[in-house]
């Protein structure tokens, strides 16, 4: 089992930076890939970045790769989110997300965390 919780979220303006970290427990984090979701209010369910095992292989949603970078770090369990250039299309609850490679890039996952809201205003 792995315990996924979020946080980082926030209210900022178009064009900002905002970071958003996992922290993930239980004993076999390393052997999952790791992946970011996002939910906007009337929406389904979106894949934003998923990275492998080891953090290599970093792949990302047309809609914000050259923007968001995902960093993964085994050591201490947890896996970022670094956001820049937000837009306001980028509003939604965004989940940190853990399954095999296959899942995550196609939008699913053995363990979810509960979310944590990012607004971005024009």
């Amino acid at each position: 089992q792995v315990l996924l919780v979020e946080s980082g979220g926030g209210l900022v303006q178009a064009g900002s930076s905002l970071s958003l970290s996992c922290a993930a427990s239980g004993p076999r984090f390393s052997t999952y890939s790791m992946g970011w979701f996002r939910q906007a209010p009337g929406k389904e369910r979106e894949f934003v970045a998923a990275v492998n095992w080891s953090g290599g292989l970093p792949h990302y949603a047309g809609s914000v790769k050259g923007r968001f970078t995902i960093l993964r770090d085994n050591a201490n369990k947890t896996v970022n989110l670094l956001m820049t250039e937000l837009k306001p299309e980028d509003t939604a609850v965004y989940y940190c997300a853990a399954g095999s490679w296959d899942q995550i890039v196609g939008g699913r996952a053995d363990y979810r965390g509960q979310g944590t809201q990012v607004t971005v205003s024009s």
